[in-house]
């Protein structure tokens, strides 16, 4: 017997028992021509259909489901709706269970806090992972402006980053303690847990997006002091490049002289110096700071040049002490010579003139003669020096040389100086009066243009040089006249008017 016959044999044993058949009424005819059955005979409504009836439909439908000729439409039906109870039962079931608060099946409610608090923690970890990056950035930028920077306002600065980094580190903890305290992956994760989870992950979330926004607004008023701090820290590779460059450009300058047959020790000492602050420009601003690193380029740079200046006119130098040796050494040759007249000259002028006019020149031979002699060592000490390729000590030497030569020079010219004035004023000493006289008129006219009485500031030392003029005039009177006491007096007179001249002259210009 197949499933179908069981089947068919079990339903009448639920039903009524089977009634013997019973005629066709008039509208059953026409319900089985139609393929109906399930409809009510004409004229009879389904709510007074009548038990024997209901019987006889059963029965029917047993007869039906054994396959008789006649009712197959009515076995499909059945079998069709029998196939569709399942789908039924699924639509109908999960609406029974979800009515009165109880959870759904298959997570429900936690399910849905569970993938909120998820989304709420990886929005803080992406919260914290950019305020972790602009405190990583800005710090960058803290430490360009404190090493360069030292003045009040850089120190000010990294008091509030570091205010900032404290409050970093507080939001941050309090996002990884809201981390830790939840365990979002737990199985059995009651709703209540994941909505007080994702409630303090969104708080954790805002509050390290304030503290992301403090920071952003403090790096924005880094500005001016960030931007000074760059452009020093772009300036010390061009200055660590120039102060190598001096030095090799020093160094070449020095192995050039020195494959002329000069030494330089002294240069090549001053360059050895150097060595030191060029491996504490390599070691970089970092060790040593902004500001030092490029004071010590620059005094690199400087003396390095200095050094090559100096190597390369080294030649020249050496040519030129040379010459001034043979040149001064000539002059002291000719001054000895000339030392050696003064005698003679000295001798006519005390035979001539006043013991006043020539006392003061007694010593100049012995002083002529002492001076050349030290010239004279002084310029084989210079010889031994410029030998030795001392170049400082021999310019030096040669200095000294040429001081002594001018004084014993002028001492020298002083006594045949004196001679020839005094032989012109003993011969006419008016034109030394007239010429003084001349200076003051002068002075006088200027002191009272404009004005019709002159300032007394003026008019009085212009006067006491008139009176001193004629007291010097009255010296000449006599047997053995001062001649040089009266040149000296008309001298001083003429720089006395010279003085009040060219005070005038300024307070004029002064607008006084």
């Amino acid at each position: 017997m197949t499933a179908r016959e069981r089947d068919v044999t079990a339903t009448p044993s639920r039903a009524t028992p089977p009634q013997p058949c019973t005629p066709f009424a008039p509208g059953e005819h026409r319900r089985a021509a139609s393929g109906d059955p399930s409809a009510p005979p004409s004229g009879t409504s389904p709510q007074h259909t009548s038990p024997q009836h209901t019987s006889s439909s059963a029965g029917r439908t047993a007869t039906v489901r054994t396959g008789r000729p006649g009712t197959a439409p009515t076995a499909v039906r059945d079998v069709l709706a029998l196939l569709a109870l399942p789908l039924v039962a699924a639509l109908v079931v999960p609406a029974a269970f979800a009515g009165g608060g109880t959870r759904r099946w298959f997570g429900g409610r936690a399910e849905g806090l569970r993938a909120e608090a998820q989304a709420a923690k990886d929005a803080a970890a992406a919260a914290f992972y950019e305020l972790d990056t602009a405190q990583r950035d800005l710090r960058i930028s803290i430490e360009t402006i404190t090493a360069v920077d030292d003045s009040p306002a850089a120190r000010r600065v990294l008091a509030d980053f570091e205010a900032l980094g404290r409050r970093i580190d507080e939001v941050s903890h309090r996002y990884i303690e809201a981390v830790d305290a939840h365990d979002l992956d737990r199985v059995d994760l009651e709703a209540s847990v994941a909505s007080r989870a994702r409630a303090d992950l969104v708080a954790a979330k805002d509050e390290l997006g304030r503290v992301k926004q403090e920071l952003d607004r403090f790096g924005e008023s880094l500005g001016p002091l960030l931007g000074k701090a760059e452009t020093q820290l772009a300036r010390i590779a061009p200055a660590v490049e120039r102060a190598r460059q001096a030095l090799l450009a020093a160094s070449n300058a020095l192995d050039g002289t020195r494959t002329s047959g000069l030494r330089a020790d002294d240069l090549a000492a001053r360059l050895a110096a150097l060595a030191p602050e060029l491996t504490k420009l390599n070691q970089g601003a970092g060790q040593h700071g902004v500001a030092g690193t490029l004071e010590r380029a620059e005094r690199v740079t400087r003396e390095a040049e200095a050094v090559r200046v100096e190597a390369a006119r080294l030649p020249e130098r050496a040519a030129e002490i040379d010459h001034r040796l043979v040149s001064l050494r000539t002059r002291a040759q000719a001054l000895t010579t000339r030392a050696g007249q003064v005698d003679p000259v000295l001798s006519e002028l005390r035979r001539r003139f006043a013991a006043a006019c020539w006392q003061d020149l007694q010593q100049v031979p012995e002083q002529a003669a002492q001076a050349v002699r030290q010239a004279e060592q002084k310029l084989r000490d210079a010889q031994t020096a410029r030998d030795a390729q001392r170049w400082a000590d021999a310019a030096s030497l040669l200095s000294t040389v040429r001081a002594l030569l001018n004084t014993t020079d002028e001492a020298v010219s002083a006594a045949g100086d004196r001679l020839t004035k005094l032989n012109a004023v003993q011969k006419d000493s008016q034109q030394e009066i007239e010429r003084t006289r001349f200076a003051i008129r002068d002075a006088q006219r200027l002191a009272m243009s404009g004005r019709s009485t002159p300032d007394p500031r003026h008019a009085r030392p212009l006067d006491d040089a008139v009176a001193r003029l004629d007291r010097a005039v009255a010296t000449l009177e006599g047997r053995h006249p001062d001649y040089w006491h009266f040149l000296t007096e008309t001298e001083a007179v003429r720089q006395t008017v010279a003085r009040v001249v060219t005070q005038i002259r300024e307070e004029r210009g002064a607008g006084h």
